[in-house]
């Protein structure tokens, strides 16, 4: 039989999100220059009283005497309470209801807005100790009943204590005057709560460190809202993404930890070890040697177009979804593009480097204008047919080679071979994507076949453009002017040196891999991917992925969704089905997708059933990964 559990909770800071007091100075200090200087006191008195630097009577007293508050304050105050309620509370009534009769707040503050606010979520009023106001004649708050435990020192463990608690007793705050009750050997742990605060002198003497209640309750199998605490889940970020990401990750509950750089294969594979969603961009290479570093994993995010750095087939065999950005930085890459052509076109690179040495050098010799000039696109997906559209609005004829039938836009012209669209393009531009196969389709062979005095650009993939056989047609005049933003050998960071036979070539445009790297690609980026990699986790949805099949889910209502990934073979919805069926559950809605290698299932049913049913899942040959999500 299990033991009878007590949980104490504090009010301030850990209840909701503030400290009351605080934000009753806000309400009852019309001017804004004696509030803002008169809050900032109270907080370093709070302060000082939660981390048991001054006695607890000293706190109070100080505190009050700056307010010079009226019980007309304390309806404003409630009011505002209400919506400060810690998030993790707000989502979890269903332990307050389950545990109403053993769910005690054991506060410094104030009944008088204690009680309305612990009330919204089921907290019994007698099950709530706190101090009380004393008031005048006029209700001006003139100080609080001296004769309650609860303003002095270690008032809370006399409180405990007195109410002679029969079995284990769990508190639950952020404050010094919380872990007094476990130190007096009242309580079995403290567990200091930092979802708002985080005092080191508490956080020292914890038991526990509970981000989140979702966190208690999981580590005390406790009913939660959550299969799964968010403050588990932890997030690698490198080659530093926008901190949007970043931001919205933390919003999430998520841990984060962010590098500014990439990783090699064995620093990858050393902090893999715990991180369940990865985030790249494009020099970090997740080889099947990092993944089996990984057992956590559950999604990598490519903060860009290309995937061709992650192994997509051991991704997608060990159950982790990939999501990438193929439409976010588009847009940047086309203005890129579009610029370097007129630069090129003008033989702006070179006009400058002269002025910028003193020559004055005013010459229509080798300038032309690109209305009326051939276009060849290499490669006609969302970038390159986004330039198709905006290079034939600037009066340009637009020619374009994919290996896939694609639909021409607006009146450009579809060329049936490489070779068609070099010999005819006075300017070549490269937009394919980074699979092997791409590897060097252009080099000594294609440049022969181009025009004499050909613009060419390459804001594709480095390692696509044999560069040697470019810098040979540079040097000879062939290429009269080039526009190159990715290497086959990238520098990790912006520390180590750019090499290239393209250096001080003239006529060239040499950027390093900046194509999408503008403040509104990057942002759209961090905010796209994110949202898909939480969308994942949090419902199972895959839309867009890279690598598993595309499911668009409903919003879970209330039901337990179970996700179950598996080998594609026959057979393995019926073996879950039979799972369910043996242990009578109900199926609310059910979904099955699959592509060549991996069959995607979500099962809806209701809540209550035998959770022994997930290992059954898991057991179920061919199966790689299966959760449960609530």
């Amino acid at each position: 039989m299990s033991t009878h559990k007590h949980f104490i909770i504090d009010f301030d800071s850990t209840f909701t999100k503030v400290e009351a007091l605080d934000e009753l100075c806000a309400i009852c200090i019309p001017d804004p220059v004696r509030r803002q200087k008169t809050l900032a006191e109270i907080q370093r008195i709070t302060d000082l009283g939660m981390e048991g630097e001054i006695p607890l009577v000293e706190s109070l007293d100080q505190r009050l005497a700056l307010l010079n508050a009226n019980k007309s304050h304390l309806t404003s105050l409630i009011e505002h309470l209400k919506s400060q309620i810690s998030e993790s509370f707000k989502t979890n009534r269903a332990f307050f209801e389950a545990f109403k009769d053993d769910i005690y707040i054991i506060s410094n503050g104030f009944k008088e807005f204690i009680v309305p606010i612990v009330r919204e979520l089921g907290v019994k009023p007698e099950n709530v100790f706190a101090n009380t106001f004393t008031y005048d004649e006029e209700g001006n708050i003139t100080g609080f009943d001296r004769t309650n435990p609860l303003t002095q020192n270690q008032g809370k463990a006399k409180q405990i204590k007195a109410l002679n608690l029969p079995g284990e007793v769990y508190v639950i705050g952020d404050g010094y005057t919380d872990y007094e009750i476990k130190e007096a050997g009242i309580a079995d742990k403290f567990y200091a709560f930092t979802e708002n605060v985080s005092r080191d002198s508490v956080v020292d003497k914890a038991d526990h460190v509970t981000p989140s209640l979702d966190e208690f309750l999981y580590v005390n199998k406790l009913p939660s809202s959550l299969s799964y605490p968010k403050n588990r889940i932890k997030v690698l970020v490198l080659e530093g993404i926008h901190e949007q990401a970043v931001n919205m990750f933390k919003e999430e509950g998520y841990q984060v930890e962010f590098m500014a750089g990439a990783l090699e294969e064995e620093e990858l594979c050393e902090k893999l070890q715990d991180v369940s969603i990865l985030c790249i961009r494009s020099k970090t290479h997740v080889t099947a040697k990092a993944l089996e570093h990984a057992p956590r994993l559950m999604a990598v995010g490519a903060f860009c177009i290309g995937t061709n750095q992650i192994d997509l087939a051991k991704c997608t065999e060990r159950g982790i979804v990939v999501f990438n950005a193929p439409y976010s930085n588009t847009r940047s890459v086309v203005e890129m593009a579009i610029g370097e052509i007129i630069m090129l076109s003008r033989g702006l690179v070179e006009k400058s480097n002269r002025m910028h040495a003193g020559d004055w050098d005013k010459s229509a010799k080798g300038s032309n204008e690109i209305r009326g000039k051939k276009l060849g696109i290499i490669g006609y997906g969302n970038i390159g047919s986004q330039l198709s559209v905006l290079a034939e609005s600037l009066g340009m004829d637009v020619y374009f080679y994919d290996v896939v039938d694609k639909l021409a836009l607006g009146n450009a012209k579809v060329c049936h071979s490489l070779a068609e669209l070099l010999a005819l393009a006075d300017i070549v531009t490269l937009h394919v994507d980074g699979r092997a196969s791409n590897k060097n389709i252009i080099g000594t062979k294609e440049f022969e076949l181009m025009k004499p005095g050909v613009l060419f650009l390459n804001l594709a993939r480095g390692h696509v453009v044999d560069i040697e056989a470019l810098a040979q047609n540079i040097k000879s005049g062939k290429i009269r002017g080039c526009a190159v933003d990715v290497f086959p050998h990238e520098p990790k960071n912006n520390q180590e040196k750019f090499e290239s036979a393209l250096r001080g070539l003239p006529n060239t445009l040499l950027s390093p891999h900046v194509g999408g790297s503008t403040e509104e690609a990057q942002e759209n980026i961090a905010q796209y991917v994110p949202s898909k990699m939480i969308d994942y986790v949090n419902t199972g949805g895959s839309y867009n992925s890279v690598n598993f099949p595309n499911l668009q889910l409903p919003a879970l209502g209330n039901a337990h969704r179970l996700i179950h990934i598996h080998r594609n073979v026959p057979g393995i919805l019926a073996k879950i089905n039979n799972v369910l069926a043996e242990n009578n559950i109900n199926i609310l809605g059910q979904y099955l997708k699959t592509n060549e290698t991996i069959g995607y299932v979500i099962t809806d049913v209701d809540t209550q059933y035998d959770r022994s049913v997930i290992k059954k899942l898991k057991h179920i040959p061919d199966t790689i990964k299966s959760r449960a999500l609530y």
